[in-house]
């Protein structure tokens, strides 16, 4: 294992560098942080260096519109190399973390491990799927968390469409027909809406498939849908999904998956080649290898300034940290920040100005931000929302949400990109086709290799000695 500190896992930096702030994380905290830092802080008063396995930030409200085909992937994530200029990126893995070295160890996306050194650390490490020890889920789920899986999902939906039309047997059809998302929150609802909204569409070219032969199965542990709208416009969201013919499975859970063949807690049973899981998140397992303090949910234990309770240094928020509500009635005692984009592009800033205040020797700042509501969309011109108490439902609703992620998106290239997507896709039908073979790009190449082998053997068994 090699050793560095700044510019190249492969290159170490002179002695008397700046202060290195690394940040752990390319994700909305991290790209924001690094990016206010840029702005803020003098030339030359830090080296800044990001790490993560993409070299892309992707814009995750956006990720049910590309797997519906209204946005580009391409216009759903933003390069860190190109936001960043003057940062170095370093792609690849975190797989430990020693605060009391003041080092990370590093896995570049080439296999080679490195150690990076730091003066300040930033972990905004984020999330991964929480799954549950559940029979077949590992072989059949596809989680909802990055672009590659909105596009898959999008692919593969078309694909179960194309099945169906081309076969006569009743079984294939209901299985590939049958379409079941685990987990109604944002992820859930919006990816089985926008997609459900997709494929009713895309029923018009196909002869032999009405809307009603599909089934659509939103399964969810609690009672509600979208808690983070509120009870009476989750309520608005559930009529709308039922009107739709969405069978919405409430208080249920998930018991078995082998095989494609769905079991549920109450008993019912169905076989199924789509099966989405987007029942939560947890914090980054590679907190469990760092000398960091964590909680019992395995998230940092965070302080309302953005840093990680009892070590110097080391500052976090998003997804990955505890970090105190102080709008919440008990002032944040025993009450934490959601982990949602809101939060996480708020705690942005405040992270980024308080890593200058502490450059400087200036106190910290508390983050404090009352939370302004939440949107949903629900399919093309369909949506809820609850916004500063204003409630509103359809096709408003709809147009805040499309708003308000607008002015988020990072860059005016993406923002100049994503209403060029919508306005076209005003003026023409969508595309419906299945670009499966994006995922298996060398199967055509193989089949062709197959093929030619033993005419290859039969003419090299005429050679000469």
């Amino acid at each position: 294992m090699t050793r560095t500190s700044l510019r190249s896992p492969l290159e170490s930096a002179p002695a008397h560098s700046a202060p290195h702030v690394l940040i752990l994380g390319g994700g909305y905290v991290g790209m924001y942080t690094a990016l206010r830092l840029k702005h803020k802080l003098r030339g030359g008063e830090a080296e800044i260096s990001i790490i993560d396995p993409k070299s892309y930030m992707t814009y995750q409200p956006f990720l049910p519109e590309a797997a519906a085909g209204n946005l580009a992937e391409r216009d759903v994530v933003a390069p860190l190399r190109q936001i960043l200029r003057g940062t170095t990126v370093f792609n690849g893995s975190v797989t430990g973390i020693s605060h009391a070295g003041r080092y990370v160890d590093f896995r570049s996306v080439a296999g080679e491990s490195q150690r990076i050194s730091y003066d300040i650390l930033v972990v905004a490490l984020g999330s991964i799927s929480r799954t549950l020890p559940i029979d077949g889920l590992a072989d059949q789920g596809i989680g909802f968390k990055t672009v590659g899986e909105a596009i898959y999902l999008r692919n593969h939906v078309l694909a179960q469409l194309d099945i169906a039309a081309s076969s006569r047997d009743p079984d294939v059809r209901r299985r590939a027909l049958s379409f079941v998302f685990v987990g109604a929150g944002f992820a859930g609802v919006e990816a089985l809406a926008e997609l459900e909204d997709m494929a009713r569409d895309a029923c018009s070219y196909y002869p032999g498939i009405e809307p009603g032969d599909m089934r659509w199965m939103l399964i969810e542990a609690t009672r509600r849908i979208l808690p983070e709208v509120g009870p009476e416009m989750g309520q608005r969201a559930q009529q709308e999904l039922r009107s739709r013919g969405i069978d919405l499975r409430l208080g249920t859970r998930l018991a078995s998956a082998v095989g494609g063949h769905i079991v549920l807690d109450d008993g019912t049973a169905f076989d199924a080649n789509t099966l989405v899981w987007t029942a939560g998140v947890k914090a980054h397992p590679v907190l469990a290898n760092s000398d960091l303090p964590l909680d019992s949910r395995g998230q940092l234990r965070a302080t309302a300034e953005l840093t990680v309770a009892g070590t110097p240094g080391v500052f976090t928020a998003g997804d990955v940290a505890a970090v105190p509500d102080l709008t919440a009635p008990d002032g944040g005692v025993s009450t934490r920040c959601a982990p949602n984009a809101q939060h996480a592009l708020r705690q942005a800033r405040r992270l980024a100005l308080n890593i200058r205040a502490f450059l400087r020797g200036r106190p910290l700042k508390p983050y404090r931000h009352a939370y302004a509501g939440s949107v949903a969309s629900l399919g093309l011109h369909r949506g809820v929302a609850s916004v500063y108490g204003l409630k509103l439902s359809g096709w408003l609703a709809w147009f805040l949400h499309r708003t308000y992620h607008l002015a988020r998106v990072p860059t005016l290239n993406r923002k100049v990109r994503v209403v060029a997507d919508w306005t076209l896709a005003l003026l023409f039908p969508r595309e419906i086709v299945s670009l499966g073979s994006v995922e298996r790009p060398r199967e055509e190449f193989e089949l062709a290799l197959a093929s030619s082998r033993p005419v290859l053997s039969q003419v090299g068994d005429h050679q000469p000695d």
